[in-house]
């Protein structure tokens, strides 16, 4: 049947109005689980094992809900799969324990103790299955694509200090968490949300978004395993470079910053750096110089973030739900009025822009003008 209904309690952030609920369900996929293993009876302890390590906040949380729902389905629906369900529910709980949180920097390079219990083997008449190393772990690559730029992608590049490489059991187990939490993204894409839903500190989109972050952090601490590069070769991170002044003290600076992760620089940022680079090189540049400068190098700037910005969108925009779409030709090829219309809105907004910048300048020049009044006033 459907996941029984949110509830009405909503916790913070992470979710902790859900601890009743979560333990309803817990128990009803123990029960069912009980019927369904009793050739292996030593599952159902290790299950309940990995319960009990797992962090309380986790028991609380939305996320737990989502998967013992999502689990206890499943298997009324296949029974006959019941161990793969299992082994799904043991995953999450152990991403999720006391003693592992998932920072992921702590994942130990150590084997797993041989002597804790574990679900059946490939020798038991229903093995759990664990997946390869051609799981689909490309989701991960560039898993905040599909959200707007909530979480934008940030420049990574392979560590200086490179990390032993994982034994394979810790890249199988990270791999097997990628799609694990991949189907949970899906899924909660696929929901339907409504107006009451959006002030929740648990809607679907806040849980999705957090997901995403885990996915970009297991996705990393598997490039260190692998000793592998994480730069997945998406247009954000791509460095700008910058020439458009005729002094390479003043590109250096603009280049450097433009490129840091999350850059977006108003007008004062770029002629800060300007005069910062003037005083410091001792480039003796006017103050009208150096406002004039910042206004061509913040025009430039912006459209070339922008540009980068607007490719990364177009190439990576998307939703599993639309993979099967294909769009036809633009509507503005088959209608002239169309086309000319937003031909005319492109002009106006470009107008617009330069009537801001022009805007913004004029007032930075009145209150520096202000502040020189004040200080001839106080002499």
């Amino acid at each position: 049947g459907p996941p029984p209904p949110p509830p009405q309690s909503v916790g913070g952030k992470g979710g902790g109005g859900y601890k009743v609920e979560n333990e309803r369900l817990f128990g009803e996929f123990l029960e069912l689980c009980t019927r369904l293993t009793s050739e292996h009876p030593e599952v159902i302890p290790f299950l309940c094992g990995r319960h009990q390590q797992a962090s309380p906040t986790f028991l609380s949380s939305a996320e737990l809900r989502n998967v013992l729902s999502r689990c206890l389905n499943r298997v009324r629906c296949r029974p006959t799969k019941v161990y793969v369900y299992i082994n799904e529910l043991c995953t999450v709980l152990k991403a999720h324990s006391q003693r592992r949180k998932l920072s992921l920097a702590s994942i130990p390079s150590s084997e797993p103790s041989s002597s804790s219990p574990r679900p059946p083997d490939a020798s038991s008449p229903h093995p759990t299955p664990t997946p390869s190393s051609s799981s689909p772990t490309a989701t991960a690559a560039s898993p905040a694509s599909s959200s707007s730029s909530s979480h934008h992608h940030q420049q990574h590049h392979t560590p200086s200090h490179p990390h032993p490489a994982g034994s394979k059991r810790q890249i199988r187990y990270l791999e097997n968490l990628l799609r694990v939490y991949t189907g949970e993204i899906q899924r909660l894409q696929e929901r339907e949300l409504d107006l009451a839903e959006l002030d929740s500190e648990d809607s679907s989109y806040l849980q999705e978004s957090r997901l995403k972050r885990k996915m970009m952090r297991i996705f990393e601490r598997l490039c260190e395993l692998k000793q592998c590069s994480s730069l997945t070769g998406r247009v954000i991170e791509q460095r700008i470079p910058y020439r458009g002044t005729r002094y390479p003290e003043v590109n250096r600076r603009i280049e450097r910053f433009i490129n840091r992760p999350e850059a977006f620089p108003d007008y004062n940022d770029i002629l800060k750096l300007i005069q910062k680079a003037s005083a410091r090189h001792g480039l003796g540049l006017a103050r009208r110089q150096m406002e004039n400068m910042a206004q061509d190098a913040f025009r430039e700037v912006g459209n070339r973030l922008q540009e980068r910005r607007h490719l990364d969108l177009v190439y990576n925009f998307g939703s599993h739900l639309t993979d099967q779409y294909r769009p036809g030709t633009d509507p503005a090829l088959l209608d002239p009025e169309l086309a000319k219309r937003l031909r005319r809105n492109r002009t106006v907004a470009l107008t617009r822009l330069d009537n801001v910048i022009s805007h913004y300048a004029q007032l930075q020049d009145e209150s520096e003008e202000e502040e020189r009044g004040r200080r001839r006033a106080n002499r």
